[in-house]
């Protein structure tokens, strides 16, 4: 596996605004929400087991997790919330290593929100940060998620706060610019690593 940079933000910070923008330069992008979906797909053991834990109520009549119905469920109680990670992140750790050892470009890139809170982070080689201040991440989310405040709230308690994952960050991308500074960023940080990819040959 080659050169993999990892992109992290909270909830609204524009991690996508990011990583489309090195697909656009022809990175590969490994997303951790859609590996997150693939593992509990109709058919799969996470699927089932969710079914059994939460009751069939949270599957839809095409044999689909009720994702919405789940988050409320897994966002007011942090036990539920422990019990689906410890069923699911594995799950998803793996789905992220097959993803990445195909991934064809000069170096690839791992967006998740989780990447600091799991074992994504041993997955990659540097840690970019996505970081807005939070007040911008809540009129982000609500606008883009149709959450309320609170559900977003409760979301951005689950994840790492902000002065943490700065503290972890190597690289911070500041999101609260226009899109043509997110532009330039970008493009600087890729011309790095494409140095630091060749640099490991």
């Amino acid at each position: 596996m080659g050169l993999v940079i990892g992109v992290t933000g909270g909830i609204g910070s524009g991690k996508s605004a990011v990583t489309r923008r090195f697909e656009h330069l022809g990175i590969a992008v490994v997303d951790a929400d859609i590996a997150a979906r693939l593992v509990v797909e109709p058919g799969g053991a996470a699927l089932s087991a969710i079914a059994d834990h939460f009751g069939a109520a949270l599957i839809l009549a095409d044999g689909s997790l009720d994702r919405a119905a789940l988050r409320q469920k897994v966002f007011t109680d942090e036990r539920e919330r422990q019990w689906l990670e410890r069923l699911t992140h594995p799950l998803i750790h793996e789905e992220i290593q097959r993803q990445l050892a195909v991934a064809g470009s000069a170096y690839s890139i791992l967006s998740s929100p989780l990447l600091l809170e799991t074992r994504q982070r041993d997955l990659v080689d540097c840690v970019v940060v996505v970081d807005v201040p939070e007040a911008l991440q809540l009129a982000r989310a609500s606008q883009r998620d149709n959450n309320s405040e609170e559900q977003i709230r409760r979301i951005m308690a689950a994840q790492m706060d902000r002065e943490q994952r700065l503290a972890l960050a190597d690289i911070v991308i500041d999101n609260s610019k226009s899109l043509a500074e997110l532009d330039d960023s970008v493009q600087e940080l890729h011309k790095e690593f494409l140095l630091r990819a060749v640099s490991r040959r």
